[in-house]
Protein backbone atom coordinates (compact mmCIF):
# COMPACT_ATOMS: atom_id res chain seq x y z
CA UNK A 1 0.00 0.00 0.00
CA UNK A 2 1.23 3.25 -0.65
CA UNK A 3 1.99 5.71 2.01
CA UNK A 4 -0.13 8.99 2.91
CA UNK A 5 0.78 11.60 0.78
CA UNK A 6 0.07 15.62 1.63
CA UNK A 7 0.59 18.78 -0.34
CA UNK A 8 2.05 21.72 0.82
CA UNK A 9 0.06 25.55 0.27
CA UNK A 10 2.68 25.88 -2.68
CA UNK A 11 1.61 22.23 -4.22
CA UNK A 12 4.69 20.28 -3.83
CA UNK A 13 3.79 16.21 -2.08
CA UNK A 14 4.70 16.36 1.50
CA UNK A 15 4.95 12.64 3.03
CA UNK A 16 4.05 13.14 7.00
CA UNK A 17 5.80 10.91 9.14
CA UNK A 18 4.26 9.60 12.80
CA UNK A 19 5.65 9.46 15.87
CA UNK A 20 6.28 5.78 16.99
CA UNK A 21 8.39 5.91 20.42
CA UNK A 22 10.03 8.06 22.55
CA UNK A 23 13.84 7.20 23.85
CA UNK A 24 13.20 7.43 27.55
CA UNK A 25 16.57 7.11 28.03
CA UNK A 26 17.59 10.25 26.55
CA UNK A 27 14.72 11.66 27.67
CA UNK A 28 14.92 14.55 30.08
CA UNK A 29 11.38 15.64 30.99
CA UNK A 30 11.19 19.38 29.85
CA UNK A 31 7.97 19.44 28.25
CA UNK A 32 8.95 21.51 25.63
CA UNK A 33 7.33 18.69 22.98
CA UNK A 34 4.15 18.19 25.31
CA UNK A 35 3.22 22.25 24.88
CA UNK A 36 3.96 22.40 20.87
CA UNK A 37 2.15 19.29 20.52
CA UNK A 38 -1.32 20.72 18.88
CA UNK A 39 -3.12 16.83 19.18
CA UNK A 40 -2.83 16.00 23.04
CA UNK A 41 -0.39 12.86 21.84
CA UNK A 42 1.88 13.25 24.69
CA UNK A 43 1.99 12.80 28.38
CA UNK A 44 4.09 13.86 30.71
CA UNK A 45 4.86 10.86 33.51
CA UNK A 46 6.70 10.49 36.65
CA UNK A 47 10.16 8.44 35.39
CA UNK A 48 10.41 4.88 37.40
CA UNK A 49 13.13 4.49 39.03
CA UNK A 50 15.17 0.94 39.71
CA UNK A 51 15.77 0.42 42.83
CA UNK A 52 19.59 -0.41 41.75
CA UNK A 53 19.83 2.88 39.27
CA UNK A 54 22.56 5.04 41.02
CA UNK A 55 22.04 8.04 38.72
CA UNK A 56 18.23 8.39 39.39
CA UNK A 57 17.58 12.14 40.14
CA UNK A 58 21.54 12.79 40.82
CA UNK A 59 21.39 16.11 39.78
CA UNK A 60 18.10 16.89 41.83
CA UNK A 61 16.19 17.51 38.70
CA UNK A 62 12.00 16.66 37.84
CA UNK A 63 12.05 13.11 37.48
CA UNK A 64 9.56 13.24 34.21
CA UNK A 65 10.00 11.26 30.98
CA UNK A 66 7.34 11.62 27.94
CA UNK A 67 5.15 9.01 26.53
CA UNK A 68 3.14 8.48 24.14
CA UNK A 69 -0.21 8.61 24.83
CA UNK A 70 -2.68 8.54 21.85
CA UNK A 71 -0.30 7.83 18.96
CA UNK A 72 -3.27 8.09 16.62
CA UNK A 73 -3.85 11.56 16.83
CA UNK A 74 -0.88 12.22 15.60
CA UNK A 75 -0.78 14.79 12.44
CA UNK A 76 2.61 14.04 11.47
CA UNK A 77 3.47 17.75 12.03
CA UNK A 78 6.98 17.16 13.65
CA UNK A 79 7.07 19.83 16.05
CA UNK A 80 7.46 17.37 18.82
CA UNK A 81 11.10 16.56 17.26
CA UNK A 82 12.01 20.33 16.55
CA UNK A 83 11.72 21.51 20.14
CA UNK A 84 13.13 18.07 21.84
CA UNK A 85 16.75 19.09 22.81
CA UNK A 86 17.67 15.44 22.72
CA UNK A 87 16.54 14.47 19.51
CA UNK A 88 14.50 11.79 21.55
CA UNK A 89 11.27 10.79 18.95
CA UNK A 90 11.49 8.14 15.88
CA UNK A 91 9.14 8.42 13.44
CA UNK A 92 7.50 6.87 10.76
CA UNK A 93 5.40 7.54 7.46
CA UNK A 94 2.10 5.81 7.57
CA UNK A 95 0.39 3.44 4.79
CA UNK A 96 -2.82 4.79 3.46
CA UNK A 97 -5.97 3.24 4.99
CA UNK A 98 -8.72 2.42 3.11
CA UNK A 99 -12.42 3.55 3.24
CA UNK A 100 -15.01 1.70 5.30
CA UNK A 101 -17.94 1.27 2.86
Amino acid sequence: MPNIVGLTLGGKEWTPEFVTAINQDDCIGCGRCFKVCPRDVLNLIERVSDDDDDDFDEEGGDNSVMTIKDAADCIGCGACNRVCPKKCYSYAPSEVLAAAA
